[in-house]
């Protein structure tokens, strides 16, 4: 076995019950003004934002909100969100949400400091000036955007792009599994399936390597069998299992951060942004393809991945399915749009086998297209 790895994640996790409170002081190292990034609903009803604030009124901390993030975050929406930062004289940002305020607030970092780059700008110009520092607090279980050096963002265009590098890592993460007990069922499925795309697309990259493959285990492991039990009801987990989904969103998250995604991450966004499909379920309808592609590229790891899962492959395609349970009727016309989109799709190049474009193209008329 091939134990080589390297591995860079600047992120201070700083976890457990009660982290916020535990962890208050880090705040009084970043400055006295902070610009709070959210959404409109997350923060405030898993009580993260109410704590955040008592804190910040405990320090004499002075703060305002930014709350328009939406989900797949405009890019023009975080360049707002930076001249805000900006106006009040921020030193420092506090991103809470599940992966679309999170994802926000490190472009927001970015646009504070860098005036020069407007909307779409981020992904062709140079950062010259240092983001603000950045902590983050999740409320979901799926994304890892706590870990990971990424920022997936909408262009003006109405398409998700991801942007990834050392200035796309916040400086601190509060991890508190509570935050995510308020997600309703649907998310919950959503972001965990989400999650187990993460973990199962980094393992096969060309650019996994023995630790990423360790993690990604883990996370499968952590993952699945509470995938079972909310195929079975919907009932909401208990916070055990909550706990347990939120800490292996972020093992997936490490695995994700070095290995990146394959092909059922960039293929879902076409179905996010033309349909409103919620991202892990867009991602993880793919999966299924993926799970053959990496029988065949690399049978001794799928081995791993399928005892980790304790299940055979056919078994997981059809919980997946089951969880995805998604129905679209794509035209043929729409299908050939994707199949030119994705001629310059990278996903295809960090997946194990020559899957390409057209073979995208029917996988999704296989499963969508009606007549």
């Amino acid at each position: 076995m091939n134990y080589n790895f390297s591995f860079y994640m600047p992120v201070n996790i700083l976890g457990g019950n009660n982290a916020l409170q535990n962890n208050k002081n880090i705040f009084l190292s970043l400055g006295k003004k902070c610009l709070i990034v959210t959404g409109k609903t997350s923060a405030k009803k898993s009580g993260a934002l109410d704590e955040l604030i008592s804190v910040f009124d405990e320090l004499d901390i002075e703060y305002t909100v930014f709350d328009e993030i939406t989900e797949n975050p405009l890019t023009k929406t975080c360049c707002d969100g930076g001249k805000v930062a900006r106006n009040f004289n921020a030193d420092f940002v506090v991103g809470i949400g599940g992966g679309s305020p999170l994802d926000a607030s490190k472009a927001v970092c970015v646009y504070a400091t860098n005036p020069h780059i407007i909307n779409d700008g981020i992904y062709t110009e140079k950062v010259e000036n240092e983001p603000l520092p950045l902590v983050i607090i999740g409320t979901t279980s799926g994304t890892g955007s706590e870990v990971s050096g990424v920022s997936v963002l909408t262009r003006e265009n109405g398409r998700k792009q991801s942007i990834s590098g050392k200035n796309y890592y916040a400086k601190y993460a509060l991890a508190d599994a509570k935050y995510t007990y308020s997600v309703p069922y649907r998310t919950t499925v959503s972001t965990a399936l989400d999650a187990l795309a993460h973990a199962i697309e980094s393992m096969f990259s060309p650019r996994a390597d023995f630790l990423t493959e360790q993690f990604a285990l883990i996370s499968i492991r952590m993952i699945y069998p509470i995938l079972e039990k909310l195929s079975k009801s919907e009932e909401l987990p208990t916070e055990k299992d909550r706990d347990t989904l939120y800490f292996a969103s972020l093992y997936a998250g490490f695995a994700l951060n070095k290995g990146g995604t394959g092909f059922p991450h960039g293929m879902g966004y076409a179905l996010t942004e033309d349909y409103n499909v919620p991202h892990g379920i867009a991602c993880a309808v793919f999966i299924p393809q993926y799970l053959d592609e990496a029988e065949k590229a690399n049978p001794t790891l799928f081995g791993q991945v399928m005892n980790a899962i304790n299940s055979d492959k056919e078994s997981v395609k059809e919980l997946i399915a089951q969880l995805c349970d998604l129905h679209l009727s794509i035209p043929d016309e729409k299908i050939q749009g994707y199949v030119t989109r994705w001629e310059t799709l990278k996903n295809f190049k960090n997946s194990p086998t020559d899957f390409n474009n057209h073979d995208a193209g029917m996988l999704v008329k296989s499963l969508f297209y009606t007549e």
